[in-house]
């Protein structure tokens, strides 16, 4: 899972260079370049199926269109598939820093185009923005067919896990990272079966896991948690999906079966 969001925790210096960036996509094609040097570069390490999450928030207050992001986005994926077997499906996000009403005007301009889109997000700003703060735009998403995931635990304490899950009625967490501080909700994400899609290096970049041999993903899998290992931003923290693999690997001392576990973990927690 790719090319993911604006995260506003970012050190200020980071954040200015996402922004600065961002700023440089302003055509369907501009879109369609990123998208598809992530796919080239996601089927260099053996990926088969991507579920990116895209933030138009960032691209239409700057004036770009909403048919501009999704058409570039959505045909550098049909392209992907035909040319290089990647399948995939789109999430879009909310940026939770932004008030909800800006996320129904996002969500207005994405109906004529749910078609492209499987799934929505919450991503952004942890800190001061919890789940219930999105619950009617998700309801909206929800009722037209949508799948739900959020960003969750992160930043934020476990109990934006457990909010994203009622409130919410999330399928799949982002991250997760702070689950294992409540053994209750450990044990209800495990026998319900909730997905963490985990991103070992930008939590470590981030400082959300100072020390990589102290990340729960371990702890979680013996739990019985279906994790997942994913990328996260990988241009800005340096750390493609066979990276984080491989980060974890060593810093968990991971056996080739927990591998093969994550591995499978992946497919099942996907929409393919």
């Amino acid at each position: 899972m790719d090319l993911r969001e604006l995260v506003v925790s970012l050190p200020k210096a980071e954040l200015h260079l996402y922004y600065a960036g961002a700023a440089v996509l302003i055509h369907e094609q501009d879109f369609y370049d990123m998208t598809y040097a992530y796919l080239e570069r996601a089927h260099a390490d053996g990926v088969v199926h991507v579920e990116p999450f895209f933030d138009p928030q960032t691209h239409t207050e700057r004036g770009i269109a909403f048919e501009t992001v999704i058409t570039g986005i959505s045909r550098a994926l049909s392209d992907g598939e035909a040319r290089l077997g990647i399948t995939s499906r789109l999430i879009m996000c909310f940026l939770r820093h932004l008030p909800e009403e800006d996320a129904f005007h996002t969500w207005e301009q994405a109906r004529p185009f749910l078609t492209l889109i499987d799934a929505v997000g919450l991503d952004s700003g942890e800190q001061g923005n919890p789940p219930q703060k999105f619950a009617d735009v998700y309801a909206a998403a929800r009722a037209a067919g949508l799948h739900a995931v959020a960003h969750a635990g992160e930043e934020g304490p476990a109990a934006n896990v457990a909010a994203s899950l009622d409130v919410l009625h999330a399928e799949r967490i982002d991250h997760g990272v702070r689950a294992i501080d409540d053994a209750a909700l450990v044990a209800r994400l495990a026998d319900e079966r909730i997905p963490l899609t985990m991103c070992p290096l930008s939590n470590l970049r981030l400082q959300v896991t100072p020390d990589l041999r102290d990340h729960p993903l371990k702890r979680l899998m013996d739990a019985g948690v279906l994790v997942t290992v994913n990328s996260d931003d990988p241009a800005y923290f340096g750390g493609y999906v066979a990276d984080n693999y491989v980060a974890i690997a060593e810093a968990l001392e991971l056996s080739d079966d927990d591998i093969r576990t994550l591995a499978a973990n992946s497919l099942a927690a996907s929409w393919r």
